[in-house]
This record gives structure tokens, sequence and C-alpha cells, in this order.
């Protein structure tokens, strides 16, 4: 083994890092633009947004800070008013119970529920579909 290959190694690595967060990033950029079309569509068939909640990992609901449209039946995933997108499941906390919790928004995927068991995944743009129908 050359002396090389460590670092040979570290940069392939840092490469394949490069390349996963680039392809991340365009994922949340293609989804903003459907989020925001949605955003468009919603309003103009006038669907309000509803206080949010989310579940403790203990499966408590607690209040949020934010408003917006649930994605999913499970009520895990929602877009806010500002076409944010929230995941809705927070660390257990028994002070949140009575001050509820202040959400942060995470970058958008193009597949809700990616990698979950519950078997509700898909594409965005079905879920987003659903909501403007009332489903």
């Amino acid at each position: 083994m050359s002396a090389d290959q460590p670092a040979d190694r570290r940069e392939a690595a840092r490469r394949m890092a490069d390349l996963a967060a680039s392809a991340r990033r365009g994922e949340a950029q293609a989804a903003q633009v459907l989020i925001d079309d949605f955003l468009s569509r919603v309003r103009e068939r006038g669907l309000a947004p509803e206080r949010l909640m989310a579940t403790q990992l203990d499966g408590r609901q607690v209040r949020t800070d934010k408003v917006g449209w649930y994605l999913n039946k499970k009520r895990s995933v929602a877009i806010g008013e500002g076409g944010e997108w929230y995941v809705l499941v927070v660390p257990s906390s028994a002070l949140s119970r009575f001050t509820g919790v202040k959400l942060a928004a995470s970058p958008p995927e193009m597949v809700v529920g990616r990698g979950g068991r519950d078997g509700e995944s898909g594409d965005l743009e079905d879920f987003l579909q659903r909501v403007l129908d009332g489903l």
C-alpha cells in the first residue's frame, strides 16, 4: 500500500460527499418549485392553512408556532404558509407539552416519507395534489 492511498481515499470520500450535497440542493430547489406552485393554487382555491401540531417521539401531540397544510395522513410533514417544509416529529419534552414547540424549516424533498415504514411515501407532487383535491 502506498503512502498516497489514504489521501486518495479521503479525496474520493470528500468528492462523494460534495456530490451528495449537490444532489440534495438540486432536489430541494426542484421541490421548492412545486411547493411555490402549490401555494399559488391553494390560495386560488381558498384553502386556508391550519395550526400545525407536532408529534413527540413519545407519541404525544404538541402545539407549534406555525400554520400550514399537512401533506400526509400521519400529519408528520407539512408545508408552511410561506412555502416552508416542516417535519412534524420532534423530540419529547415535558415542558413543550405546555409551551408548544418552535419549528425550524428543513430543505424540501421530492419524495414524501422517504425511508418510512408506514407505507405512506411517494412523490411530492402527488401529495400536494391530494391537499388541493381535499383528500
